[in-house]
């Protein structure tokens, strides 16, 4: 299933194959599936057994643009065709998670066990929000609990909290006219584009230093040099650690924005595309994880998988090598790298530690984490130092080693559910600790009502 994934990579909200193919595979073994979840087309629910407790596996399988990438190779060469390849690894994180559920489902079917699982296709992860237009609908709020992983070069307890983002459209409407002859009669949104990401740019100095701003110019208004250009856009994303921190800096924003319009005498328009919330994690539910995830391992590997480790570890820059630790510390790890000297993958569990930490990222399982107890693994399926979002990335995401760390992923989170649906007294702490957090921050979800998920624009 990993590579069949792995093999039709496809973008935010139009993952019509993997979408299918899961489903479908859900439906096989026995799993009542729900399609086409809060009006999202790729988006899907699949169900088995009743009644409480109910555990939700978050599943991902959405692709990146401009990471077409072989397989198994230590250097990068794209693959013909459209240039989309998954350098996140979510054709590992959905299957492992679909393993969770299906093994849960074959020991509740052994021990007659009560309870209702779910696997939730989640799609448009990657600057989509999906899980935040599905948690916007109240598709999660039923549940006692939500599990999943994410591939990374380390095995821990993803236990760090993560930046809450916006992300917004702005377009400029100017007047076209003839570069030379006439320019005094155009009104360029080019110029207002421009202006304002300077704007944005001497911002930076004036925000907390957690935030990231981020930008891609969409429209450029044409390739003619000598037409003053009308139309012209620019894509912000904008991260902070709370979501009242980035609704600040985007007014801040806006108003630049407007001030770019006002120099230029374009018009603005103002998209707001989607948004994430920081992620809370669940401490009692993170010490049950982080309790199965030892009882699994660390794994081993083989000769040949270390062999390969070490030729994508020879790729990187020696930035990269050196922030390699760095790396795994932005998914939970603890230690200060020493028993990695001289290897080139990750065979030891790292202590679980909780943490004020935050994770320089974003994600939108974490507005699943504000309306149900939420825990987060993650699992060594790629050679140290690799870098999320890379065609190193892409060319480890099917190979044993790869596949062996989804596996143990799925085993730990299934365990987990496991133990909640033996002993549902556990849920007692994990809720009261839930709730102890929302009380004093409830949620609100940041995507205003009438924002529909949109795909990615080439």
């Amino acid at each position: 299933m990993s590579k069949y994934i792995w093999d039709h990579p496809e973008t935010r909200f139009v993952e019509f194959e993997s979408a299918k193919y899961l489903a479908d595979t859900l439906e096989a073994e026995g799993f009542k599936v729900e399609r086409n979840v809060a009006g999202i087309s790729t988006a899907f629910v699949g169900t088995f057994g009743e009644g409480a407790p109910y555990i939700g596996f978050l599943g991902e399988f959405d692709a990146l643009s401009g990471l077409s990438q072989k397989a198994d190779v230590t250097e990068c060469e794209s693959l013909e065709g459209d240039d989309v390849g998954h350098g996140c690894g979510h054709n590992l994180l959905g299957t492992g998670a679909l393993s969770s559920a299906f093994a849960v489902k074959a020991y509740m079917e052994e021990k007659s066990l009560p309870g209702t699982i779910q696997f939730f296709g989640c799609p448009g992860e990657e600057g989509g929000s999906g899980k935040t237009f599905m948690t916007r609908d109240g598709i999660f709020d039923h549940l006692d609990i939500a599990l999943t992983w994410h591939p990374s070069t380390v095995n821990a307890v993803m236990s760090l909290s993560s930046l809450a983002n916006y992300q917004v459209y702005f377009r400029f409407k100017g007047v076209t006219s003839h570069a030379a002859i006439s320019p005094h009669l155009g009104r360029s949104a080019l110029d207002a584009v421009e202006l304002m990401n300077v704007g944005v740019n001497y911002l930076r100095e004036h925000v907390i230093p957690e935030a990231r701003m981020h930008y891609a110019v969409t429209n450029t208004g044409g390739f003619s040099p000598n037409v003053v250009q009308a139309d012209a856009e620019v894509l912000y994303l904008i991260r902070a650690p709370k979501v009242s921190e980035v609704d600040e800096i985007y007014k801040r924003v806006c108003k630049i924005a407007e001030g770019a319009a006002l120099m230029t005498e374009t018009n603005l328009t103002i998209v707001f595309d989607k948004a994430c919330s920081n992620y809370i994690p669940n401490r009692a539910l993170e010490e049950i994880l982080f309790d199965k995830l030892v009882e699994v391992g660390p794994g081993e590997s083989s000769e040949a998988d270390k062999t390969f480790a070490k030729g994508i570890w020879n790729s990187l820059s020696e930035v990269e090598q050196d922030s390699s630790v760095d790396l795994m510390k932005g998914f939970g790890y603890s230690g200060d790298g020493t028993e990695f000297e001289g290897k080139y993958l990750c065979e030891t569990i790292s202590p679980y530690v909780a943490t004020d930490g935050i994770l320089p990222g974003s994600t939108d399982v974490a507005d699943v984490s504000w309306v149900v107890p939420t825990a987060q693994c993650t699992v060594s399926t790629s050679a140290i130092g690799t870098q999320l979002h890379t065609w190193q990335m892409v060319a480890q995401g099917i190979n044993s080693f790869a596949h062996s760390g989804m596996l143990r992923a799925g085993e730990a989170m299934a365990l987990t559910a496991i133990q909640i649906l033996e002993d549902p007294e556990l849920l007692g702490p994990i809720k009261a600790e839930h709730a102890l957090k929302l009380a004093k921050t409830p949620y609100v979800c940041p995507i205003p009502e009438g924002v529909k998920p949109s795909g990615l624009r080439s």
